[in-house]
C-alpha cells in the first residue's frame, strides 16, 4: 500500500519494480514543477534502468511507494531530459540554504512529498538544520512547510511563474491564456509545461493551433504529449499533420496508445468510429458493483465516461470480446456492493456500429437521454464509446473556440 508521506532522501536508490515483482531500476531523483501560492507538484521520478540509462517515470504510473521500494506500471525507454521549469529535489534543492520568514537561515537537509489524491503528489514538509550554536555537535533541526521559507530554490523566471499560474486554471481557460501570448512566448510556455498538462490544454484548442505549437517541439516531446491525450483527440490532431510527420510520431508513441490512434484514424471523421474514444470503463459480467464503482472513482476518468460501464466477454480492452451491455452509474448505486453487474444490464441500450453516421449516433443519444453510446464492430466486439462531449465537438462549428475567444475580448 502506498505511503501517504515519503522523505525524498530515503527514496534515493530505492528499487523500482513492476506489479509482478520484476525489478526495473532504481530511483535517482524526484522531478517537480513550481506552482503559484502552493508547494511544488511532483510530476515524476528519474529512474536508472537496468541498462544504467536515466529515464523518466511519470508519477501517474506509480502504483505504490513504501517499504524502501516503489511499484510502477511501466517506465519509459527514453533518456530523461530536464526541462526549464522542472526542479530535481535531490540534485537542485537539497543542501541549499534557505531563509525563514523570521529572517533566520537554515540548510535544507531533507523534505517530504505527500499524496493528496490518486497520482497527485506535492512537496510537504522541509527538514531544516540551523547553524551551530556551539563548536560541538550539529545545529538544531526543525520541520517547516514550503510556505514558511522565503526561497527554497533560485528565483523563478517569468516563464516559470506563467507556467505555475496556468497550472491553477481550468484547461479551457489556460488554453485561452496561452493563445493570447505572443508566438515565441507561447512556445516557451509549451516547452515548460508538463506533458499531461500540455495535453489537457491542447485538447481545448483548434487543431490548427495545436499543430502550430507542436511544430516547434521535438518529435520525442510531441510523442510524449500525444501519449497523454485522449486517443480521439490525438487522432484528430495527427490527421491535421502531414502523413510523414504523423507516421513518425506514431512510431515514437507508446505502442498501446499508438494502436488506439491508428484504429481511430481508419474511420471517417463523421462516423461513430471517428467520434468515439477507445478507453471506456470495461468489466466482466461477474464483476461486482463494488469493483465497478472503484473503477468509476479513478481520477483520470472523464465524467461522461464515468456515467456508465461496459460489460463484455474477455479480453477487456478494446476491441474486446463480445459486447454484452451497459450499466449506468445511477443503477449501480441502487444495488448492494456484492451484486454482479451482469444482472444489471440496461436492455434498452443498443450499440451502434463503428460505421454508423454521426447523425445516427446523435439520434441514439437524444432518443434515450444517454451521456454515452457503445460502439461495436461487425463481429459485435466493443471498440469504444461515443460521449455527448464527442458529439458536441462534432456539431459545433470548427471555429467555435475562436468565436468564444473573440466574444470574451
Amino acid at each position: 500500500m502506498s505511503a501517504a508521506t515519503v522523505f525524498v532522501a530515503r527514496l534515493a536508490g530505492a528499487g523500482v519494480f513492476d506489479a509482478a515483482g520484476e525489478r526495473m531500476g532504481k530511483v535517482r531523483d524526484v522531478v517537480t514543477v513550481p506552482r503559484r501560492d502552493a508547494p511544488p507538484r511532483v510530476v515524476g521520478l528519474v529512474v536508472e534502468d537496468r541498462g544504467r540509462q536515466r529515464v523518466f517515470l511519470s508519477i501517474g504510473r506509480v502504483l505504490s511507494i513504501g517499504g524502501g521500494q516503489l511499484i510502477a506500471s511501466a517506465i519509459s525507454d527514453r533518456r530523461f531530459s530536464q526541462r526549464g521549469s522542472e526542479r530535481l529535489l535531490l540534485a537542485d534543492v537539497l543542501g541549499r540554504q534557505v531563509t525563514l520568514r523570521d529572517g533566520t537561515t537554515a540548510v535544507l537537509e531533507d523534505l517530504s512529498i505527500s499524496e493528496r489524491g490518486p497520482g497527485e503528489w506535492e512537496v510537504d514538509e522541509l527538514f531544516l538544520r540551523k547553524p551551530k550554536t556551539s563548536p560541538f555537535g550539529k545545529g538544531p533541526s526543525l520541520l517547516a512547510r514550503w510556505g514558511d521559507v522565503q526561497a527554497a530554490v533560485d528565483a523563478e523566471h517569468d516563464t516559470e511563474h506563467l507556467v505555475a499560474s496556468l497550472d491553477d486554471l481550468p484547461a479551457a481557460d489556460a488554453a485561452s491564456a496561452m493563445l493570447d501570448l505572443p508566438q515565441q512566448r507561447m512556445i516557451e510556455v509549451a516547452e515548460d509545461l508538463s506533458d499531461d498538462r500540455l495535453a489537457d490544454i491542447l485538447e481545448e484548442m483548434h487543431e490548427d493551433r495545436q499543430v502550430e505549437i507542436l511544430a516547434a517541439l521535438e518529435d520525442d516531446r510531441v510523442a510524449d504529449v500525444l501519449d497523454q491525450m485522449e486517443p480521439d483527440d490525438a487522432a484528430d490532431l495527427i490527421a491535421h499533420m502531414t502523413p510523414e510527420r504523423g507516421e513518425t510520431l506514431l512510431e515514437l508513441m507508446d505502442p498501446d496508445e499508438a494502436d488506439d490512434v491508428r484504429m481511430l484514424l481508419a474511420f471517417g471523421a463523421d462516423t461513430a468510429g471517428g467520434l468515439m474514444t477507445t478507453e471506456p470503463i470495461i468489466v466482466a459480467s461477474d464483476a461486482t458493483v463494488a469493483e465497478a464503482l472503484a473503477l468509476i472513482r479513478r481520477h483520470e476518468v472523464a465524467p461522461a465516461l464515468a456515467a456508465a460501464i461496459c460489460v463484455t466477454l474477455p479480453p477487456y480492452e478494446a476491441p474486446t470480446g463480445r459486447f454484452l451491455g451497459m450499466v449506468h452509474f445511477q443503477r449501480l448505486l441502487r444495488y448492494p456492493p456484492n451484486e454482479r453487474v451482469g444482472t444489471l444490464l440496461d436492455d434498452q441500450i443498443e450499440p451502434v456500429l463503428a460505421s454508423a453516421s454521426a447523425a445516427e449516433v446523435t439520434r441514439e443519444l437524444a432518443a434515450y437521454n444517454l451521456v454515452s453510446v457503445p460502439v461495436v464492430d461487425a463481429a459485435g466486439r466493443l471498440v469504444g464509446v461515443v460521449t455527448i462531449d464527442d458529439v458536441l465537438d462534432h456539431l459545433l462549428p470548427e471555429d467555435w473556440r475562436a468565436q468564444e475567444e473573440a466574444s470574451r475580448g
